[in-house]
Order: structure tokens, then C-alpha cells, then sequence
């Protein structure tokens, strides 16, 4: 019951009163007596309302003394401000949701809304809305009694009018200043406005409460939607009754809960029977007929209330995460510009820059833009279903977190957590992204745009062979030295870096050290063009920003140890430069914004930079092409349901094994995957496949999914053009240059790209043949005066000229810089020292030992460091003069069993030879016994037995010094010795020939 019908029984029951006489027997005073005091105080209300109403009128002045004179247009401005909710798009035009906000609102105009509905209202919140001017003096009395009172129940004094203005143009504080300014504007607005004008405004700004995401709505058609999934026009009576019967108490009628669950059966009931009291309401203003009251409470409101409906960030959280807050950066520089900052401003404050983002995220909220993505729809899916389904990222594994504050410890399970990324090359589009396994899943982190990690050795390509090339230090078969030999790299530590097979390979071409992921050769060429600064010159502008000042200095960036890293975004909008010719178009993921009237405010432009030389990037391209034949990723053609696509990509690891990479490019589409913790931990475990190939097996059943889909886009027929200024030659491997004689004859050529203005102009001086000999167990280069029968001519060694060229001169082992040093073309090629055989102007000393073993003469070699070898001589009998019969470089020499006497000379780099050495005796020289003359009888002895002959014999004598070797006879030394091959002693007193 209401006042006025409470009014109207109190006055009845006074008149029966009256009409009985009750009242005059009840009192002693006369007619007059009342009729004079009565009158008393009619003057005296009189007086005082003159009086009340003046102070009043007075009042309500000083209130609205600073409430200006609002121009009609401002009003309007204002009233049809809805702040209507962003809504956004795939690349194809279906909407994905609205941007989250705190109040959801979509416009409609007035003949979009049921009469039912429209009725509903007008009955429930103002009944005279037709009726009055604006304010309804008799409702705002009511209510200020009623507060005055502190009535249990207020009816409110607010009309529509007055509703929608403190709606759209003043606030919702309590006082008694802003009531004075709503009823003053509520007059001036009903006076500019007509009624279906403000009914209209009013049903697109009143809040209805939550909708069945748990979301906060406004608007009738929002309401309707959100609780009925039904347009404003399609409300039935009983629906129409319980929205309009939300307004009063939003939250407390709403049959929602904040999650967008259905309130239980107790927590609906106060929005039931607000329903009920509307119907009434509108039975009694007869805008409804019994029959259709009866009808409406018979309906089942409850069944008809909608089901639970997900948000887009229920949905799509990465997704919608992200394009907000990339919408909010647009914005925020459009709206800065129109305050006359630019986008550097705002990039170089970042207080400006906060202040403008804070009024672009009000103006994303309320000004119901439609914002155009890249993002291709069924591709976006595929790419959630195919993540979330992956089995094979890795185990989960154990972190300790501790407060800081309180010392408080506590461990959780981190899964491994992946972030992926397709963008056009041609374009920079985003067409499809992985942000992460879920969004619930222990992390809300979008790992594809928000994580920056080491980028490992997928930072080659970009940083060190590219930019290489491109300034001629190196070509596709250019050789350099897989080994931690740094005299011509001074800047590189020492013992730093390591491969990550822990192995090094020696001398390799440029490609196969990229195909293979070797570290130092790429840190030895990225040291050779870190001062010209790649990480300005290159990676920027390539869309690589993260990097910090102390990047540009380290040589560890070239191989993708930096301080912060880099996000997955940026390293394949990098790579996607090679798949665009060397130029780089930004990435980017919206694509258009749209006011709720049409008009397009922003639209990307595509500009593309040119980062490499058409020759420079192709030659890239060719180097990563070797990656997926024959190098760290060759698994992953197999893989691919399409094999026939040209792709050219680059896998890495960070440092511990903390990130695994693979980066892919074809002519359409650049792709990339990455797997790691979220606090930085080892993804090797036992039992596990290798962490790289979980990763680039994770890219194939993305990139398999994305080509089932788009076919035409993810798996063009078309090659990589190969550009103008592109030559193939050949290259002696050991080296890098035109291939010599030699190196031809030992098959030591292979074939590569060049660009044409880096060929090689040199031949090969890598190698030498039949000009070296063996010191001990080095080889030395020949010198004018060494002698011929020692030169090596039937085997081939390094140039030492070429060995301090590339800082080999220290090596030990040829193995260490050649492969397969055992067999093939390398077993007989020999490692020559560099260093220079110094001559101390003395004869070797004498070898010792000699002896006969078997077949063979034994001898130990002397102790100087010059010795190339030794010559063997032989006397066919004691008193016979020793003659040259061989040499060798060994210590043995096969002789045969012949009765014979040998001795060994040594022989030094610079032709002297020493002493020689003892001789040993081979045989029995000792003659046999003669039978004694017979006398003869007849005949004297024709001569005395002392006479002398008349020639005496004239030998050598055994200390005489010997002549000059030859390679004819040489005198003996000494004669004698045993008949087994015992050593006779040489003369102490015999000295060398030269």
C-alpha cells in the first residue's frame, strides 16, 4: 500500500467520523472556537510559505549558482554518451567478444524495443512520464519527507529525466547540491529534448545488473541479451516486467551471481517478486489486461533465463588480453596527437606516456569501437587444440618460492610452457599465436609477445652470418676454425665458448658450422664485425627492441646470450625479414579501428625497411635451407605432411639448456615455436626425447594443423627466388679459396654459392707437396740445403704459412683440424711445424747403438733437434773401403745375411752429417789355416825368407780421416770384427768429413 492510498483511507475514516457526530461529542469547544483557531494558523501557513518559499527558492539558488547554462548540442553530447562497449574481431570479420570492462552496453533506438517493455518501465519508474516537465514537485516533497523520517520504505522523487541525467552528466553522490542541479537540467533538458528522445537515452544507459558471464551491463538491449539472449524487440510480458523491474536495485534483482552462475532459488527470489509488483503496476495503469497479467505470472521466467555464457576472455584470454592492450597503445598516441604530442613524446616520458594509456584504456572501455584483427579464426583454434593436446613438452618440475619478507618457503610443479607465432611476410600480419598451454595452467603469461628469453643459437642467422655476409667477411664456403684458437681473435676469452656437443671440428665452411650450430665459428665472425654495431644496425631494425646498451658491447650476443633476451614475436618477425627478400615489415595484430558510426581512425600501413641486399639474404636463406637437410633440424621434413615447401630456419638453445628455438621461414609465412619453464630451469631429463626435438616436433604438428586449414597460404608451391649477383664456384676445403692443382688432385674441392662481389681471387696455398721433411715426429718445410733423399715426394702437408694464417701454428695433432685424419684423402697428409730449425753450425752427433737384429740394422737416433735422417754404409770386408748402399728417416734398415761391415752416419736439416757410428761386423771374416809348403829337395828357395818385397802393399790407414760421404763408396773406417755381427769398435780418433 502507498502513501496516497494510505492518505486517502485516513481522510474516508475521518469523514464517517465526522458525519456521526463522534468528533463534536467528543470535544467542549465551540464551532467558532475551532473555525478561529483554524484560520489563525491558515494565515500564518500563509505567511510562512511566502516566507519558506522565498528562503527555499533562495536556497536552491546558492545551489545552482555554478551549474552553467549547458548549450542544447553539449546536452546532446552528453545524453547520447552511452559509453558503449568495444567489440572485437578475427581477421574475418567474426567477432570474438567485447572488450572487458566494467559495464557492458550496446545502443539501440527506441523502435527496437518491445512496447511491452517500454510500458514496463514507464510504469515501474515514472507512471507520469508523459505527464510532467521534468520533475514532479509532489514525488520530490514525498521523498524529502520520507528522508526526513527515515521512512523504512522511500518511493524516490526521481523522474526519467532526472535519472538520466545523473546518469549521463552528473555523478550519483548523495547531496543536496547535485539534487538541485538534476532537477534544474531535468527542466532544461525536457525543454529541448522531446520525450521519446530521453526515453530512448534512458533505455540505453540504465543499469540491469549482470548478465550471464558475470558481467556488469547497461542498456535494455544489453539486458535482454545478457539474461534472455533475446533482442529488446523479441521480450515477451513476464520478461519485459522482470527487466524493468531491475533498475531500483541492480545487483540485488540481478539473477546472476559475479561468475555468471544462476543465483539459487532463495538468492532469485527478491528479483521474482519485483517482477510481480511491476505486472501489478501495470495492470493498474491499464497498460496490461487481466488476462495477459495472468498469463505473464504463469510464464516460467526462471527456464527462460539464459545459460552461462563465457567471456572472450573465458575463450580467448591471450588473444583478447593482448589486443586490448595493443588497441590502448594506438589509441593513447592518437589521442596524445590531438593534444599535439607525438608518438616519441609519449615514447621518451614515461609519465606522459601513462597519463595518455589511463585515458585511451576510458575511451577503449566506453566508445564501442570495432577493432579489426589479423588473426585468422580457424587457425587461432587449431593452434589452442593442438598445444593443449601436445604430450610430449617435457615433465613438470619442482620450484621453491620464498617470501622475502617473511622467510616463508613453498614449492609448486612448473610445467614447461611453450610460445608460438605465425606472421605473413610480406605484411608483418599476425595470423596465428600460442600464448601458452592454457591460461589457467599456473601461468596467465602470453609467452609468445610478453616473455623475452636467450634466444640461443637461432641469434646467427640474424646477428652474425647475415650481417657477416652482407659485409663481405665471410661467404657460404668460407672456412673457419671450429677450435678455442683465439691469436687472431684477441677479444674472445680464452677457453669460451663451448659447442654444445662439447666437440670441435676443426676447419669447416661457414655452412656447415651454421647447418650444425657450432659456437665458435659463429663467435669468431661475429667478433670481426661487432664494431660496426649489428645490434643497431641489424636487429633494430628488424624489430628487435628489448636488447639494452651493454647487448651492443658482448660477443655472447652472438650467440644469444643477452641480458633480458628477446620475445618470441620479435626473433620470427626477424626471420620473417628473410622470407620477405630482406626487408622487414613490423608485425602487427590489429588491423583497423572503427568509431560505432563507421569511420575508420586507424588502419595499419604496412612499410617495409630493407635490412639485407637481395644476394646477402638469399645466401642466408641458403645457409638455413641446410638446417632441415643436413643439420640441427633435419628431422623435421619428415615430419611434414607437405615436404615439398621451401622452408630455411634456424633451431638453438640457451645456455643450460634453459630454452629450446626452432624459427622457419617459407616464401608466405614465417613460424616459430619455443619451450621452456617460467622460471628458467634444464629441460633435459632422463627417459625424455632430446629437449630440441620436443620443440621442433611441437613446430611440424602446429605448422601440419595450420596447412590443413590454409593450404595455399602455409604451404606455397613457389621457391625462393634466387636474385641477380649470385655465382656458384668451387673452393678447396682446407682454405676457402680457388681450389690449386693440389688441392685438386686430392679431391679437396666442393661447390657453393657466392655473391658475386665476394668470390675468392686467390688460390689455394693451403697445401704442400714434396717439400717437407720429418723432425722427430714434425714435419718441417724443406730447406735449400736439406738433403733430397730425405723430402718427403709421396705425401702432402699443411702449409706452415697457411697454419699462422689461421692461428694453427700451435697445433699438435692434425686430427684437431681435419676430419676422418686417419683414412681417405687426409691419412697421408701431414701436420708441418711452423716453427723455424735454427742452425747452431755444428755436425749431428754420432747414433749409438747400432746393431743387427734379424734382418735389420738398429741404431738409436742422437739427441740433436735438427736430425732428418741417416745414411747407411757398408764394407765388404775388413780392409775394405765403406761405400753409401742407403738411407732412411727411421732408425732401422733391412740389410741382408752376407758377410759385411756397416756403419750410420746422421744426417741434419742442413746437409752435415755426423761421425760415423761403430760398425757392426756381420759374418766370420777370419781366413782358414794354410797346409805348410812341402820342401822341395831338388830346388833351393829361389830367395831368402828375410828379403822384402819389392812392392810392399800401400792400405789406408785405419786412422785416417775419412773423405767426403758420396753417394758411390766411402772408405772404411775400421776393419775386423766377430763372425756373428758383433760391433767392432770405431777409432776413437776418427773425425766427420764435414
Amino acid at each position: 500500500m502507498n502513501y496516497k492510498e494510505m492518505f486517502d483511507k485516513y481522510i474516508t475514516k475521518l469523514k464517517e467520523l465526522w458525519d456521526k457526530g463522534m468528533i463534536q461529542k467528543g470535544s467542549r469547544i465551540t464551532y467558532d472556537v475551532i473555525w478561529n483557531i483554524l484560520l489563525f494558523f491558515i494565515v500564518i501557513g500563509v505567511i510562512g510559505l511566502f516566507f519558506a518559499g522565498g528562503v527555499g527558492a533562495g536556497y536552491f539558488a546558492s545551489l545552482v549558482k555554478d551549474e552553467p547554462i549547458r548549450p542544447v548540442a553539449d546536452m546532446q553530447k552528453d545524453i547520447y554518451n552511452y559509453e558503449e562497449t568495444s567489440e572485437l574481431f578475427f581477421a574475418n570479420g567474426i567477432s570474438f567478444g567485447n572488450v572487458q570492462s566494467d559495464l557492458f552496453r550496446e545502443e539501440v533506438t527506441l523502435d527496437q524495443v518491445s512496447k511491452q517493455a517500454i510500458d514496463a518501465v514507464i510504469a515501474t519508474e515514472d507512471r507520469n512520464f508523459y505527464k510532467h516537465n521534468g520533475v514532479v514537485p509532489k514525488a520530490i516533497l514525498r521523498a524529502v519527507v520520507q528522508e526526513a523520517t527515515n521512512a523504512d520504505i522511500k518511493t524516490g522523487g526521481s523522474t526519467l529525466t532526472q535519472q538520466l541525467i545523473k546518469n549521463q552528466i552528473l555523478t550519483n553522490e548523495v547531496s543536496f547540491e547535485r539534487k538541485a542541479k538534476e532537477i534544474l537540467l531535468a527542466l532544461r533538458l525536457e525543454q529541448s529534448f522531446n520525450k521519446d528522445q530521453i526515453l530512448e537515452a534512458y533505455l540505453n544507459v540504465v543499469p540491469f545488473g549482470r548478465n550471464a558471464s558475470g558481467q556488469n551491463i547497461a542498456g535494455i538491449q544489453t539486458a535482454a541479451k545478457g539474461i534472455f539472449d533475446v533482442n529488446a524487440n523479441e521480450l515477451n510480458l513476464a520478461q519485459s516486467a522482470f527487466i524493468a523491474g531491475l533498475p531500483q536495485s541492480p545487483y540485488y534483482y540481478t539473477p546472476f551471481t559475479n561468475n555468471g552462475e544462476l543465483k539459487s532459488a532463495e538468492g532469485l527470489e527478491p528479483g521474482l517478486d519485483r517482477m510481480k509488483l511491476v505486472l501489478q503496476r501495470m495492470l493498474e495503469e491499464e497498460s496490461i489486461s487481466q488476462k495477459e497479467y495472468n498469463q505473464a505470472l504463469d510464464f516460467d521466467i526462471v527456464a527462460s533465463f539464459t545459460d552461462r555464457k563465457p567471456t572472450p576472455l573465458d575463450k580467448y584470454p591471450y588473444l583478447t588480453n593482448e589486443v586490448e592492450q595493443r588497441a590502448k597503445e594506438i589509441l593513447a598516441y592518437i589521442l596524445a596527437e590531438k593534444d599535439n604530442y607525438t608518438k616519441e613524446d609519449l615514447n621518451t616520458n614515461d609519465k606522459l606516456k601513462e597519463e595518455y594509456m589511463i585515458l585511451a584504456d576510458r575511451d577503449l572501455r566506453q566508445s564501442g569501437y570495432k577493432i579489426q584483427t589479423t588473426v585468422d579464426k580457424e587457425i587461432y583454434d587449431v593452434f589452442q587444440e593442438v598445444a593443449k593436446n601436445y604430450d610430449n613438452y617435457g615433465p613438470d618440475k619442482k620450484q621453491t618460492f620464498t617470501n622475502q619478507d617473511t622467510g616463508e618457503s613453498w614449492s609448486v610443479m612448473e610445467p614447461v610452457q611453450t610460445g608460438a607465432i605465425l606472421i605473413e611476410n610480406k605484411t608483418g600480419k599476425i595470423i596465428s599465436f600460442v600464448g601458452g598451454r592454457g591460461f589457467s595452467l599456473d601461468s596467465q603469461l602470453n609467452h609468445a609477445m610478453d616473455a623475452p628469453r636467450p634466444n640461443g643459437s637461432t641469434m646467427k642467422p640474424i646477428l652474425d652470418y647475415g650481417p657477416a655476409m652482407e659485409a663481405g667477411v665471410i661467404q657460404p664456403g668460407s672456412i673457419i676454425v671450429d677450435m678455442q684458437n683465439y691469436k687472431n681473435y684477441p677479444s674472445i676469452p680464452k677457453g669460451w665458448p663451448d659447442n654444445y656437443t662439447g666437440r670441435f671440428h676443426g676447419l669447416v665452411s661457414a655452412r656447415t658450422a651454421l647447418a650444425k650450430s657450432y659456437n665458435v665459428p659463429a663467435v669468431k665472425i661475429y667478433s670481426q664485425i661487432i664494431q660496426n654495431d649489428p645490434v643497431t644496425n641489424y636487429l633494430q631494425k628488424m624489430g628487435i627492441t628489448s636488447l639494452v646498451e651493454e647487448d651492443h658491447q658482448i660477443l655472447a650476443a652472438g650467440i644469444g646470450s643477452t641480458k633480458y633476451g628477446i620475445s618470441v614475436e620479435e626473433n620470427v618477425n626477424a626471420f620473417a625479414t628473410f622470407g620477405n627478400g630482406g626487408k622487414f615489415a613490423d608485425a602487427y595484430i590489429i588491423d583497423k579501428i572503427e568509431t560505432v558510426d563507421g569511420e575508420t581512425i586507424y588502419e595499419n600501413k604496412s612499410e617495409s625497411v630493407e635490412v639485407f641486399t637481395p644476394q646477402t639474404n638469399y645466401l642466408t636463406l641458403d645457409l638455413m635451407r641446410e638446417v632441415l637437410r643436413s643439420g640441427t633440424a633435419a628431422s623435421v621434413p619428415s615430419q611434414l605432411t607437405n615436404r615439398n615447401v621451401d622452408w630455411a630456419g634456424k633451431t638453438g638453445t640457451s645456455e643450460n639448456w634453459e630454452d629450446a628455438w626452432f624459427v622457419a621461414t617459407n616464401p608466405n609465412v614465417t613460424f616459430g615455436t619455443w619451450i621452456g619453464y617460467d622460471t628458467p630451469k634444464n629441460l633435459k631429463c632422463s627417459g625424455c626425447t632430446s629437449y630440441s626435438s620436443r620443440n621442433t616436433t611441437l613446430w611440424a604438428k602446429l605448422i601440419n594443423a595450420a596447412t590443413e586449414v590454409d593450404p595455399e597460404l602455409m604451404a606455397p608451391s613457389e621457391r625462393f627466388k634466387r636474385p641477380g649477383g649470385i655465382v656458384s664456384r668451387s673452393y678447396c676445403i682446407t682454405s676457402g679459396l680457388i681450389p690449386s692443382d693440389l688441392c685438386r688432385e686430392l679431391g679437396l674441392v666442393d661447390t657453393d654459392l657466392f655473391n658475386a662481389k665476394y668470390v675468392p681471387t686467390k688460390v689455394d696455398d693451403s697445401l704442400i707437396k714434396g717439400e717437407y721433411v720429418m723432425v722427430g715426429d714434425k714435419a718441417y718445410v724443406a730447406g735449400s740445403k736439406t738433403p733430397k733423399e730425405f723430402t718427403q715426394t709421396d705425401g702432402v702437408a699443411f702449409n706452415p704459412e697457411f697454419l699462422k694464417r689461421m692461428g694453427l701454428e700451435d697445433i699438435k695433432d692434425i686430427s684437431e683440424i681435419i676430419p676422418n685424419s686417419n683414412s681417405g684423402v687426409w691419412k697421408d697428409v701431414k701436420l708441418p711445424s711452423t716453427d723455424e730449425v735454427k742452425n747452431d753450425g755444428k755436425n749431428p752427433s754420432v747414433p749409438t747403438s747400432l746393431k743387427k737384429t734379424g734382418s735389420e740394422l738398429t741404431w738409436k737416433a742422437p739427441s740433436n733437434n735438427d736430425v732428418v735422417g741417416y745414411r747407411i754404409f757398408k764394407a765388404d770386408k775388413p780392409d775394405a773401403a765403406f761405400k753409401l748402399i742407403g738411407n732412411t728417416t727411421d732408425t732401422n734398415y733391412t740389410v741382408g745375411d752376407g758377410k759385411a761391415i756397416y756403419h750410420v752416419k746422421a744426417v741434419d736439416y742442413f746437409g752435415s752429417s755426423s761421425a760415423a757410428s761403430n760398425a757392426v761386423q756381420v759374418g766370420d771374416f777370419t781366413p782358414e789355416p794354410e797346409e805348410p809348403d812341402k820342401p822341395d829337395d831338388d830346388k833351393p828357395d829361389d830367395k831368402p825368407d828375410d828379403k822384402p818385397d819389392d812392392k810392399p802393399d800401400d792400405p789406408k790407414e785405419p786412422d785416417q780421416p775419412d773423405k767426403p760421404a758420396t753417394n758411390d763408396s766411402e772408405q772404411p773406417t775400421d776393419g775386423g770384427g766377430t763372425d756373428d755381427g758383433t760391433v767392432v769398435p770405431t777409432p776413437e780418433d776418427e773425425q766427420p768429413t764435414e
